[in-house]
C-alpha cells in the first residue's frame, strides 16, 4: 500500500475501529477466562464492564487487572496488522478506551475507583506506545528489491 496519496475512507475507518474494537473484546475475553474463570464460580460481563471488579485488595482483582493489561498488549499487536501507520495509533487506541468507558457508563454508572482510571490509562498508554513502536518498526523496513541479472 502506497501512502503518498490521502484518501479519506470514513467506512475503512468505521471498519477498523469496528474490527479493533471487537478483537480487544474477544482477547479480554479469553484472558479473563483464562485468568478469572477458575477463581469464580460464574463468569458475567461484570468483570468485563464494572470499575467494582478492578480493585487490588483481592488475587481476583489482580487477575481482572492482568486481563486488561494483556488485553491493551495484543490490541497493540493487531493496531499493527490491521491500522498500520504509527501516526494513528493513539487515535485508535483512544477510541478503543472511550468506547469502553462509554458502554461503563451505561452497564454500572460513572466509574468511581481510581485503580479503574489508572489502568486504563495505563492500558492506553501501553497500546498506543507499542503500537507505535510496532508500527514505527514495520514502515522503516527496507523495501526488497530483487534484481534479476542475465548472466550472459
Amino acid at each position: 500500500m502506497f501512502y503518498g496519496s490521502v484518501v479519506w475512507d470514513p467506512w475503512l475507518i468505521v471498519a477498523q475501529i469496528v474490527c479493533l474494537q471487537c478483537l480487544y473484546y474477544l482477547t479480554l475475553g479469553v484472558f479473563l477466562t483464562m485468568l478469572v474463570g477458575n477463581r469464580v464460580p460464574r463468569m458475567s460481563l461484570e468483570y468485563f464492564f464494572d470499575f467494582a471488579t478492578v480493585t487490588t485488595s483481592t488475587v481476583t482483582g489482580w487477575c481482572v487487572i492482568a486481563s486488561f493489561l494483556f488485553s491493551s498488549l495484543a490490541g497493540a499487536a493487531y493496531m499493527l496488522s490491521l491500522i498500520e501507520r504509527s501516526k494513528k495509533c493513539l487515535d485508535f487506541s483512544a477510541t478503543v478506551y472511550i468506547t469502553h468507558l462509554f458502554i461503563c457508563i451505561v452497564y454500572g454508572g460513572w466509574p468511581s475507583s481510581i485503580t479503574w482510571w489508572v489502568l486504563n490509562g495505563t492500558g492506553i498508554a501501553v497500546m498506543a506506545l507499542l503500537g507505535e513502536h510496532l508500527c514505527r518498526k514495520r514502515e522503516l523496513q527496507e523495501i526488497p528489491i530483487t534484481r534479476y541479472r542475465s548472466n550472459v
